[in-house]
C-alpha cells in the first residue's frame, strides 16, 4: 500500500483490510491488548468506521451541580459541546469514562460530526436516536440501543487527552479501525508496519482462500503459505 496522507489511507484501509487481520498483525508484534470490549457493536453490521482518535473523557455528575470548584462542571454538559466542534476531518470521536447508565451519543451529535467531516464515533457506552443516526448513514459504534440521556447524569470533562478502555490505552492520533467484528486501536508509532503487514496478509489471505476452495489441506495450505 502506498499513501500521500490520511484521506488516501483510510480510504484504501476500508477498502482492503478488517479488524481480524489488524488485529493478526498486532498480535505478531506483541500488541496483546488493542481491542476495545466486544460489546462495542457497529449500529448496522455494514458499517466501518476508520479514522485517528478525538479522545473524550466523560465522568457521571448531577446535572444541578453547584457551587463546584470545577466551573467545567457547572456547563449543562461539561465540554462535550466544546469537543465537538473541535473534531476535525476524519477523527473519530471516542468517548469512555462514565457508567453504562445513559447513551453518550445521539443523533444531533452524530449530525455534527457528519458535518464536520469525522470518520464515526466509537463510545464506551450506548448510543440513543436510532433511526436518526441509521437515517444519516454515520458509523456509531456503542454497546447499543438505550434512550436514557446524559444531561443529568454525565458530563465531559476533557478532551483530547490519553484514555483507556478495559485495558486499551487510546492516545489522540491513534488510529481507530472498527468493523462488525470489532473495533481495534493501532498505536501511531507502528501504525505504517502494522498497515503494511496487514495489508500483506490481507491479500495473502485470498491466495490461501482460493487454494482451499480447490481443494488443498488446511495443514498444506499453511505450511505453503504461512497463513490460516
Amino acid at each position: 500500500m502506498q499513501w500521500s496522507n490520511d484521506k488516501e489511507l483510510f480510504g484504501q484501509m476500508r477498502d482492503v483490510l478488517y479488524s481480524a487481520v489488524i488485529g493478526d498483525i498486532l498480535d505478531k508484534m506483541h500488541y496483546y491488548h488493542q481491542f476495545l470490549p466486544w460489546r462495542i457493536q457497529p449500529l448496522d453490521k455494514n458499517m466501518v468506521v476508520v479514522g485517528r482518535a478525538m479522545t473524550v473523557l466523560e465522568a457521571d455528575a448531577f446535572e444541578d451541580v453547584s457551587d463546584s470548584h470545577n466551573p467545567v462542571m457547572n456547563k449543562p454538559f461539561g465540554l462535550m459541546l466544546e469537543a465537538l466542534d473541535d473534531i476535525k476531518e476524519d477523527e473519530v470521536y471516542i468517548c469512555t469514562g462514565a457508567s453504562p447508565d445513559y447513551a453518550l451519543v445521539g443523533e444531533l451529535m452524530c449530525t455534527r460530526m457528519q458535518i464536520l467531516g469525522a470518520a464515526g464515533a466509537v463510545v464506551n457506552g450506548f448510543h440513543r436516536d436510532t433511526r436518526g443516526i441509521e437515517e444519516l448513514g454515520f458509523p456509531c459504534f456503542s454497546y447499543g440501543r438505550y434512550a436514557q440521556d446524559q444531561a443529568p447524569r454525565g458530563k465531559v470533562i476533557d478532551y483530547r487527552v490519553p484514555i483507556e478502555i478495559e485495558g486499551v490505552r487510546i492516545r489522540p492520533g491513534d488510529i481507530i479501525f472498527g468493523d462488525m467484528d470489532g473495533v481495534v486501536v493501532i498505536p501511531r508509532e507502528i501504525e505504517e508496519e502494522v498497515i503494511q503487514r496487514s495489508y500483506e496478509k490481507a491479500t495473502g489471505e485470498k491466495t490461501v482462500g482460493e487454494a482451499i476452495k480447490k481443494g488443498m489441506p488446511a495443514k498444506v495450505a499453511f505450511e505453503t503459505y504461512g497463513i490460516m
